[in-house]
C-alpha cells in the first residue's frame, strides 16, 4: 500500500482534522465531534434542514457539500463505510429549526437501515423527517428494478436543487417533492480502469489487468456489467450515452446538465475529452447542454475511471441549478 496516510486507523479523524483547519470559516463540528459536519453560516430562520451521511473515501462525497445554499449538516462514516444512527441522530437534531429535516442519501444498505432508526429516534423529539434517496446508477439494475439502484454522483444535482429550494423557505413536504422530482431526472453510469485500496485494508478492493476496463462498476468496487478489453475514450462515451438514454429518453429541445466525475484517478484532461463527446451526441439529438460540471464530485479513493451523470431540466430545476453556492468543494455564482 503506497498513500501518503499515517496509521490507517486514524485515516478519516486526521483528514477531518484537515478539512476543519483549512475551512473552518465554512464548516464545524458538533460538540467537536469529529463524525458530525456542519455548515457554519447563519440559517435562514424557517429552513427545512437537509442532511446527508455516507463512507469516508469519497471527498467531495459526502462532506464537501456542506455549506451555504447546499447541506445542512453530513455524518461521516470509516471508508466505505456508513455513520452510525446515533451519529445520524445527533446530525439531523442539529440541523432541525423547527420546520423538519430532508435525509438526503444514496441507496446503500447501511445507509438507509442507520437513517431509518435515527428517524425513529428524533421522532421522539417531535422532530419530523423525510428521505430522498439518490437511485442514479443505471448499471446497477434494470430498470423494472430501479428501486435497487446505487446512488452516485448524480446526487450532487439533488443537493444542489434541494439546497437552493430549501432557501425559498419551501415546506418539508414541497421541498421533499422537487427533491425526488430531481432524482427521478436523474441518471449516471460509470467505468473503472483500477481498483482503489482501503487503507485499513491494505489491498485492493478487486483486480483488473492492465488491459481492462470495468462498464459499469461501482463506487465501493462493485462488479460492473462487463470487463472487456480497454477502448479509446469516445467508445467509453458512446457506451455510457447509449445506456443512459435508453434508460432516460434525451429528445430535441431538452435542456440537460452532464456531470464528468473523476473517481480519484482520472486527469481532467481526460474528462475533458470524454465531455466533448457526450456534448456532441446531445448536440446531435437537439438537446440544449446547461451548466456542464467537469472534475471530481464523487471519488473511490485512488481509482482510475470516471463516471458521467445527465439530468433532465425543467424551468424551476434550472433555476435552482444555477442559484448560488458555497462549500469547501462546491461553489457555483449565476449564470
Amino acid at each position: 500500500m503506497r498513500k501518503i496516510i499515517n496509521k490507517p486507523e486514524h485515516f478519516v479523524d486526521e483528514m477531518v482534522d484537515g478539512i476543519i483547519a483549512a475551512h473552518g470559516d465554512r464548516l464545524r463540528l458538533l460538540n467537536g465531534d469529529r463524525r458530525i459536519i456542519l455548515s457554519a453560516y447563519p440559517r435562514k430562520e424557517g429552513k427545512v434542514g437537509i442532511v446527508t451521511a455516507g463512507g469516508s473515501g469519497h471527498l467531495p462525497l459526502f462532506l464537501g457539500y456542506v455549506g451555504q445554499g447546499m447541506l445542512d449538516g453530513c455524518a461521516v462514516g470509516n471508508v466505505f463505510a456508513s455513520p452510525s444512527s446515533q451519529k445520524m441522530a445527533d446530525m439531523i437534531r442539529a440541523c432541525d429549526s423547527g420546520r423538519g429535516v430532508l435525509c438526503l442519501f444514496g441507496n446503500y444498505g447501511g445507509d438507509v437501515m442507520n437513517f431509518e432508526m435515527a428517524r425513529e429516534m428524533v421522532e421522539a423529539d417531535d422532530i419530523k423527517t423525510t428521505a430522498a434517496l439518490g437511485r442514479d446508477d443505471v448499471a446497477s439494475a434494470p430498470k423494472e428494478d430501479a428501486a435497487k439502484r446505487r446512488g452516485v454522483a448524480g446526487i450532487v444535482f439533488a443537493y444542489k436543487i434541494a439546497g437552493a429550494a430549501a432557501d425559498k423557505l419551501l415546506s418539508l413536504e414541497d421541498l421533499t417533492a422537487l427533491t425526488q422530482r430531481a432524482l427521478d431526472h436523474t441518471r449516471s453510469m460509470g467505468v473503472a480502469l483500477s481498483p482503489c485500496i482501503v487503507p485499513e485494508a491494505g489491498k485492493p478492493t478487486f483486480s483488473i489487468n492492465d488491459d481492462e476496463i470495468e462498464i459499469g462498476m461501482g463506487i465501493h468496487g462493485e462488479k460492473g456489467i462487463e470487463l472487456r478489453k480497454m477502448i479509446s475514450a469516445d467508445e467509453v462515451a458512446e457506451i455510457i450515452f447509449d445506456r443512459i438514454t435508453a434508460d432516460m429518453e434525451i429528445s430535441r429541445g431538452d435542456e440537460v446538465s452532464v456531470l464528468i466525475n473523476g473517481l480519484g484517478g482520472t486527469p481532467l484532461e481526460e474528462q475533458f475529452i470524454v465531455y466533448r463527446k457526450i456534448h456532441a451526441f446531445l448536440t446531435a439529438k437537439g438537446a440544449r447542454v446547461f451548466m456542464p460540471h467537469i472534475g471530481e464530485f464523487a471519488t473511490s479513493m485512488e481509482m482510475q475511471g470516471l463516471s458521467v451523470s445527465l439530468i433532465k431540466l425543467d424551468a424551476e430545476l434550472r433555476e435552482l441549478l444555477r442559484a448560488p453556492a458555497n462549500t469547501p468543494f462546491y461553489t457555483s455564482l449565476n449564470k
